[in-house]
Order: C-alpha cells, then structure tokens, then sequence
C-alpha cells in the first residue's frame, strides 16, 4: 500500500477514482426520486475524493455528475488540484456477473458512428452502444458530460490533459467515451487523452479495437486480473472453464461449464477483440482469493468470480489503500415482533444522515451510535418477512439472512454451520443457527435426513442428522445445500450451509 510519503502511481489513482464511481449506487429500498439518489451519489463521492488516505490523496474534485434515470449509468468529472488532468469516470450497470454480460447484448453489433468516419466503419455490441448514448445524452440540470468538461477546460491552463477512466463496464464504455472525445472540438484548447480500464469486457470487434489503439493518447492502458471473468468476455471465456486450481477451489463443475458456455455463445458469429495495452494482475491464484467460495458449486464459482471482479480486488492488486466501505448490516436483535418493537441493528459504517428500511416502509428517528456499529430504531408498520436495510451517502447495505424481520410471528430460522461440513451416507452431521424449533426437519439437497435430534431450539440452536442417501446422476453435483425447515421457514441456501459427499 501507498504510505503518505510515497506518491501513488496513476493506475493507482485511476482505479481509485473507477472505485469512487460505485458509491451509493444501489437506491433506497423505500424508494427515492432520480434527484435524491443524485444528490446522495454527489455526497458520497464528494466525501470519498476528500479522503486524504485514499490513492486520490485529497487531490480531486468533483465538477460534474451525471445519472441516468433507470439508474444504468452514471458518470463524473473531477479535476485534480496538483495539475493540469482532468478525469471522466464511467460506472456502468450495477449488476451481477452475469447480468452484466448478458446486458451487452453482444449477439447484435451496430456502427459506431459517434466518432466520426473512420476510414474504415467499426462495429460495436447493441448493448454497450446503448450505454454510451446513455452516458453521453444524460444531463444534469441541462449539462451534458461534454459540455460539463467544454466548460472545465475553457478555464485550464493550456495543454490540460483529460482521463478517461472505468472499471467493469464502466470501463468498456469508457473506451468508446474516450474515442468519442477526441472527435469533439474544444474552443481555444486542445487537450491530450488519456485512457484506463481494468476489468472490462470489450464493446466491439477487430476493428473497433485497431481504431481505438490508432488514436493518439497520453496512455492506453487495460488491466485486468487473470483470475477474473469478465475481461475474459468476448475472447476467452472457454479458458474459465478449467477455474479455479483446487485446492483451494472452487473448481469449475458441470453447472459451471454449462453457464460458462452459454455466454461464451451470446455472441453468434460475431469476433470481439479487446484495445489497450494488456496489463495482467495476479498471476498466482494462491495469493488472494475469496476463502468461503471454494466449494465445487456454481454458487461458489460465480461467487468466487466476483470477489476476483471486485473494485476492492483490484485495488488491492495495485497495491492501493481501499475506498470507504458503505454500511454493512450484520445482525438485528430481535427479529420478531410487532409493529413499534424497539431493535439493535448491529453493523458498520452508520453515521450522520444514516436511514433505515424494514423492505420498503422507511423508519423513523434511528438513533446511531457515536462509533458508527448500531443502530436503535422501533420498527415501523408491516406484514410479513422484511430485509432490514441502512441507506448512508456511501451506499445501501445488502440485505443479508441476519436482518430479517418477521412482523407477528416466529423468527426466521438460519443455519451458521455445518460440523463436518464433507462426509457419506450414514454420518452424523452438527448443524448450528437461530430459531430451530421442535419440529426442525432437515434436507441434504432434495433428500431428507432419515434421523433428526434437536438438542438446542431458539439462538443459538443445535441439530444433529443423519446424513441421507446422495442423489447421483449427470448434473447432480456432489456439494449440495442443507436446508432446515422449521416453525414454517427453510433456511437460506449459502456457504454455511454447504455439505460435501465423498466418494462411495
């Protein structure tokens, strides 16, 4: 990591700003108008760029933002303080692996005519191309991205230079905003381009990419980790399919092979190639990768994907400090109850202006610890099992199994562990969690346990079963979910709750 004497490298600095462009990007739960998210996005960043521990150092601020109304996309402009750049930092849909690659639509290419007339024309997928028009089209209070930076350097000193900079898919349409760009005329300054993406699928073919790389730029950088997927789109994702070295795993499965090759056929006939001068991260798998994910699942696969895809990861990989973590719900006590029922939500990252939502229905008046890790809060009318989530400028929480609400009935039932965790038909198995009760039945896949104690009910709760009969056949996986079903509730599926049949 940087320390404060060292001066931190421009990939450094460029993945911390793609970093920067995540922060509140998922809305509030109870909902919020495009302006509010807007202006909780504009906090967020502008509290993230004022962080002096951070690769940016305190050195940039923030000129413009743009947000698409769907949320899709989102772009801003900073300035550094110390010299003549300019960054323009793209986002990108906010998604799961999959549904990013899926969103591209790249079985469709249209023209990128928004450069110009190449000598010769370039092709780019539907769905990146929808996304730049996005990015290029949305405005903030009747400013659009090119004049927001038209206006930036009309007062630059001369020979400024401008960033264009993504990660993800913010990072393919970065290389189409930078092209875009350089086609543009600025009035009494001509500025140099600069371009960085790390982790980016690419938006076009052949010669997209040639075009991109014949331009004239102060750097063209691609960095990507060898261990991550999505940069693998559209050239070599096949190669995913002998993922990951095990141990530690998770090795690719038969489930893993199947979805591998079904976005490794969106494409159809057409041939994408990536532009930029390659720079590959982490070539030793060993040294970092997602401890929980490394069962032989799908789940675990795409999990392990994404710890591997991750702004944090990268961040790491360079070598740079991480950005600041938005709030994280781990526990709420209790979590049964009725509408006023006061709770302690327990977690990190609450502060000033921190909002709370049990689903959709907003609280009232939380009450947040002066160090930021609980939060007091009665619960507001409802029905049903709700997620309890807490909403700060720096994002919303996820909804996780531990922050379950269940107005007027029982406690949701989750399992915490399983001891062993790995074994045959016949074995004894401890299962650890909340809120079993007497009536607790137990499944190992689709096959229940032939033999059932439970030795604790409520928090914490103990069962121990008998491992059943595996199901065996083509696609049947041998690490398998256990689920308990109790007082009407199954368990969540998840890393705990994972159970792995030797061989008979």
């Amino acid at each position: 990591m940087p320390t404060e004497q060292s001066t931190p490298t421009m990939p450094q600095v460029a993945m911390t700003l793609a970093a920067i462009a995540a922060t509140a990007a998922t809305p509030r739960p109870s909902g919020e108008t495009p302006a509010e998210q807007q202006n909780r996005i504009f906090l967020g960043i502008n509290e993230q760029v004022a962080t002096s521990s951070l690769a940016t150092g305190n050195d940039w601020s923030l000129q413009w933002l743009g947000l698409s109304p769907d949320n899709a996309n989102m772009a801003y402009l900073a300035a550094s303080r110390s010299s003549n750049t300019f960054a323009v930092v793209l986002r990108g849909t906010v998604a799961n692996v999959t549904d990013l690659l899926e969103d591209l639509d790249v079985g469709t290419v249209v023209p990128f005519t928004a450069v110009g007339s190449p000598s010769a024309p370039v092709f780019v997928s539907k769905g990146a191309m929808e996304a730049f028009s996005q990015v290029v089209t949305m405005s903030t209070a009747g400013i659009t991205l090119v004049r927001a930076l038209a206006g930036a350097l009309a007062g630059a000193a001369p020979n400024p230079t401008v960033l264009v900079i993504g990660h993800s898919l913010g990072g393919c349409i970065a290389t189409m905003v930078a092209p875009y760009l350089q086609t543009q005329t600025w009035p009494g300054v001509t500025p140099r381009f600069g371009l960085y993406t790390f982790a980016a699928p690419t938006a076009g073919g052949q010669d997209f990419a040639t075009y991109v790389d014949s331009l004239t730029w102060v750097a063209n950088e691609r960095y990507y980790n060898a261990w991550d997927l999505v940069p693998q789109a559209w050239t070599g994702l096949d190669s995913a399919k002998k993922w990951y070295p095990d141990p530690p795993g998770p090795a690719a499965n038969d489930d893993v092979d199947a979805v591998i090759t079904a976005i490794a056929a969106l494409p159809g006939p057409h041939v994408y190639a990536q532009p930029g001068n390659a720079d590959q991260l982490h070539p030793d798998y060993n040294s970092d990768y997602d401890p929980v994910m490394v069962k032989k699942t799908l789940q675990d696969f795409l999990g392990q994907v994404a710890y591997q895809h991750a702004n944090s990861t990268y961040l790491g990989l360079l070598g740079a400090p991480d950005v600041l973590p938005g709030p994280v719900v781990r526990a709420i006590t209790p979590n049964a109850g009725g509408a006023g029922s006061v709770l302690v939500i327990a977690g990190s990252g609450f502060g000033e202006g921190t909002a709370v939502d049990f689903g959709t229905v907003p609280c009232q008046n939380p009450m947040v610890t002066g160090d930021g890790t609980a939060i007091t809060v009665s619960a507001p009318p409802g029905v049903g099992v709700v997620a309890v989530r807490v909403t700060t400028t720096l994002g919303t929480s996820p909804a996780v199994p531990f922050a379950q609400f269940a107005y007027d009935g029982p406690a949701p039932v989750m399992v915490t562990g399983i001891a062993p965790d790995n074994g045959r038909k016949g074995d004894s198995v401890t299962i650890t969690g909340v809120n079993f009760a007497s009536d607790a039945q137990v499944y190992f896949g689709d096959n229940p346990s032939p033999s059932v104690q439970v030795k604790r009910t409520g928090a914490p709760s103990e069962i121990v079963a008998t491992a059943p009969a595996p199901t065996i056949g083509i696609g049947k996986p041998d690490t398998i979910d256990v689920t308990v079903l109790s007082n009407g509730y199954s368990s969540p599926a998840g890393p705990m709750a994972e159970f792995t049949y030797k061989e008979l």
